[in-house]
């Protein structure tokens, strides 16, 4: 059974982000809202949590995992970015981007894309996951909740608890948030490659 936090969306109560966080550490999977509706999250090296994503998501091996990190320099620990890359994602973060962009050694392989060697990565511009983040110290390792049944994320705490209390180990809610999934652009060549429309204006990177 799912454990359901209800906190503030723009000041988050310090014990319960604590107390997931501690979820987290101890190989939870957590539902957590973002700028661009709910994602799952776990932390960085949990390979189970990562097969769990998988499963929920009903997704193969190719699926880019997102990497969510609190700030640029937290980020550029994790993804090689040149100069024409960095002006292009700084000019976009915080916000509903994720980015692929070829991995560091600081990535657990197999959190990879088997082929490309990338990962996706981003930056949200909301101050839950920033709290957590903050806690945690670390990226959390991240999917969009976006069910197999669905054309959009899930945007609702309660009804997450409702549908997914088996599947997951908590849910925090902070009220509805944006039903759009983030922009997600490939810059792993260095040309920048739409891959999906979402919440992010896409026209800087066509």
């Amino acid at each position: 059974m799912a454990r359901y936090f209800d906190v503030h969306p723009v000041n988050p109560q310090p014990r319960s982000i604590r107390q997931v966080a501690e979820i987290i550490r101890d190989g939870g999977l957590v539902a957590y809202p973002t700028d661009s509706g709910y994602a799952v999250g776990a932390q960085l090296g949990n390979l189970q949590a990562k097969q769990r994503i998988l499963d929920l998501r009903r997704l193969d091996e190719r699926h880019h995992f997102t990497l969510v990190c609190a700030d640029f320099a937290q980020l550029g620990k994790f993804v090689h970015v040149d100069n024409a890359v960095f002006r292009a994602v700084k000019a976009a973060t915080p916000g509903p981007y994720t980015f692929i962009l070829p991995a560091t050694r600081d990535v657990p392989r197999r959190l990879l894309h088997p082929k490309k060697k990338t990962v996706g990565v981003r930056i949200p511009d909301h101050t839950v996951v920033q709290a957590l983040l903050a806690e945690i110290g670390e990226p959390l390792l991240s999917s969009t909740l976006l069910l197999p049944d669905q054309e959009r994320p899930l945007t609702d705490g309660w009804q997450i608890k409702e549908d997914l209390d088996n599947t997951l180990d908590a849910v925090i809610d902070a009220g509805e948030c944006d039903d759009e999934p983030t922009t997600v652009v490939d810059l792993s060549d260095g040309v920048a490659e739409v891959l999906r429309y979402g919440a992010g204006d896409p026209a800087p990177f066509e």
